[in-house]
């Protein structure tokens, strides 16, 4: 983990009494510019730099243009230069592999051969906040004139690897804010914050050991301990995944500058709904307003809502990877959204029976959620049949 390494502490080490001792905020700009260079250039490398580079010059000049046709330019190239990093084994593999087999192995192999092994570090954060950036722009909100704002906007360090994905309006004022004055109490939560999250992390990477060891073993334990597998599972995702945010947003705030918060409690949603607005949310409010919306929301019945919602997760999953199963558990939740907040007037008086049922007790509404969720997170982890059996055990025992 690049927040524990012993490159990362020697780079804190460094950075912090130099950006606190000192005052001047146009020196604290250029010092904090170099230290996310220096931490940008070192874990992702040349090659992971090179293309973040050249997208961010081009969202820059796009951006600054104010040219509707250069914007949209400029998101195609965004969105393209995601898929080939992160997904062209996908679509060639298994979406031209259905199709024409031999052709999908030879588009295949012509892009390994240009493409580094892995994708460029972060390239799905950079992507998600230069399209924010582009159609905010598009739209007719003011660009970021200031190529330094930009570019700290851009690879500012502590939300580089895993978010906050941060929306350009809230943060360019907090940043100016921060480097005028960082203030001792903003020191001090922000390495509470460290802290929270570094145990939060402890405990994800505790709880990986344990499934790792009985994951094998699933099919034949006790039924019980299959619940407290679903569990470790559900809690593992949520220690490691708001851990991380915790420690981003809080060596941003060591800094003096705000990063959205990313988690808030999530399992105590009462339904689905409640449940996206607590967990990762500014990739789940990303979602909803440049792919959810976009496409008609809510605004053209139920089928199309269902159909929007069921499009917007599965393009979710597919963010967090190029599998199957991450498409059928976007779809899982893109339907169950749906359901969730349609179910009162679709499902005539059932629906409404079921309604007051959750009204009156609110841990009906609960367990329901929490259930869904972690049945949903066993898709996440693992291959469609793996996790459908895996489902069937938990449920039937057998």
């Amino acid at each position: 983990m690049i927040f524990l390494s012993y490159w990362f502490l020697a780079f804190i080490l460094v950075l912090y009494p130099i950006y606190w001792g000192v005052r001047d905020s146009r020196l604290r700009l250029i010092l904090l510019s170099i230290a996310c260079v220096i931490f940008h250039g070192h874990f992702a490398g040349p090659a992971g730099v090179i293309p973040i580079v050249i997208l961010g010059v081009l969202t820059y000049v796009c951006g600054l243009s104010g040219k509707r046709s250069l914007c949209i330019a400029a998101i195609v190239t965004c969105v393209l230069a995601l898929l080939f990093y992160k997904y062209t084994e996908f679509l060639s593999i298994q979406l031209i592999g259905l199709i024409a087999p031999v052709t999908a192995e030879q588009l295949n192999a012509s892009a390994k051969t240009v493409m580094p092994v892995l994708p460029p570090l972060g390239i799905s954060f950079f992507v998600f906040e230069f399209v924010h950036y582009l159609v905010e722009v598009y739209r007719g909100h003011p660009s970021i004139r200031n190529p330094l704002h930009f570019g700290l906007f851009a690879i500012f360090w502590p939300s580089l690897v895993a978010g906050p994905i941060k929306r350009y309006g809230q943060f360019i004022p907090d940043l100016l804010k921060g480097v005028s004055c960082v203030g001792s109490t903003n020191v001090a939560l922000g390495l509470l914050q460290v802290c929270v999250g570094i145990m939060k992390k402890t405990v994800a990477d505790d709880l990986t050991i344990w499934i790792e060891i009985y994951e094998p073993e699933f099919a034949t334990m006790d039924y019980l301990w299959r619940w407290v597998f679903f569990l470790a599972l559900a809690f593992r995702i949520l220690c490691d995944f708001s851990g991380y945010s915790d420690m981003a947003i809080g060596y941003a705030r060591m800094l003096g500058i705000a990063l959205p918060i990313n988690f808030n409690w999530p399992y105590l949603a009462r339904n689905l709904a409640d449940f996206w607005n607590r967990w990762h949310i500014s990739l789940s409010s990303w979602i909803r307003d440049y792919i959810y919306i976009p496409l008609g929301g809510n605004r053209h019945g139920t089928v199309r809502r269902v159909i929007n919602a069921a499009i917007a997760f599965a393009i979710c999953g597919l963010w967090h990877g190029a599998e199957w199963h991450f498409v059928a558990w976007g779809l899982m939740h893109g339907t169950g959204l749906a359901v969730s907040q349609n179910y009162r007037k679709s499902f005539g008086p059932p629906g409404r029976v079921i309604a007051v049922m959750f009204d009156r007790v609110p841990l009906l509404g609960w367990g329901v959620t929490f259930l869904f969720v972690g049945f949903g997170w066993i898709l996440f982890f693992y291959p469609v049949t793996t996790a459908l059996t895996m489902m069937r055990l938990l449920i039937w025992g057998r």
